[in-house]
């Protein structure tokens, strides 16, 4: 098996993806408002598949030794730099989950629950029980269980999938639908998240796509039942983001019902 294999079997699921209705039904601030609010759990989590990548592909304990895998780690540090560190057009230094925060700060968003989901866990309380505790939807907490179950499972070829097949990998193409459909006054209104989106685009599909892809390829070598776990997550990944997608999309639908 290798990585044609899974884009061959990952493709329809894929196109439903880039293809769902959500896109096209985020035209006003209002609209755009809600999906953040949404959306932003799947940010936080995409931070923490990058972080778990990390801690499972580098040495971040003293006194240092040498990594097995120097290629994967090498990889996942690229990443790291400009997710976690990236430097903006304004010089600003931020991780992409505080320039997501910054978005929504500029159009009014709601970031309470976030913030106080975050605090709690910086107090060291457990975070599965922040996310099941907390007063979210439960397709919110059905997504955010399954990203840390494969976080879980401190497999690195598991969580690599996951975040290349669920995320690094789909990301422009959506990205690119939200940002078609909104109008120039919307997009000058909330110019930091289409900023947001737009670096994304560039980082995902110029650089950080093809090397997830190259990780997988390191943390699997030629053995088939990683290849075989990396498909299923895969897949389970992208119909999960469909998941959310959808019911994003029926909250959208139910506010124009009620308005």
């Amino acid at each position: 098996m290798n990585l044609q294999n899974i884009i061959n079997h990952i493709k329809s699921s894929k196109k439903l993806l880039v293809e769902h209705e959500l896109y096209r039904k985020i035209s006003s601030l209002d609209d755009l408002k809600m999906f953040m609010e949404y959306h932003i759990y799947a940010v936080w989590d995409f931070m923490s598949l990058l972080k778990a990548l990390q801690v499972n592909l580098t040495n971040i304990n003293n006194p240092w030794i040498p990594n097995s895998n120097p290629k994967a780690a090498r990889f996942i540090n690229e990443i790291v730099l400009e997710e976690e560190t990236d430097e903006l057009k304004n010089g600003e230094v931020m991780s992409h989950f505080e320039l997501y925060i910054s978005a929504m700060d500029q159009i009014g968003a709601n970031t309470h629950i976030i913030y106080s989901m975050i605090e709690k866990i910086k107090q060291g309380k457990n975070y599965r029980s922040v996310i099941n505790e907390c007063n979210i939807p439960e397709e919110i907490k059905d997504f955010l269980n399954f990203t840390f179950d494969v976080i879980e499972s401190g497999e690195p070829h598991k969580i690599a999938s996951a975040f290349t097949f669920g995320r690094e990998n789909v990301i422009p193409d959506m990205f690119i639908k939200i940002v078609k459909n909104l109008n120039q006054t919307n997009s000058n209104k909330a110019s930091t998240f289409v900023y947001y989106l737009e670096r994304h685009i560039e980082l995902d599909g110029d650089d950080h796509g093809p090397i997830a892809l190259k990780m997988i390829e390191s943390l699997c070598g030629d053995d088939f039942y990683k290849w075989e776990d990396v498909k299923k997550i895969a897949k389970k990944s992208i119909e999960m983001r469909i998941k959310l997608w959808s019911f994003i999309l029926e909250k959208l639908k139910y506010e124009y019902t009620v308005n």
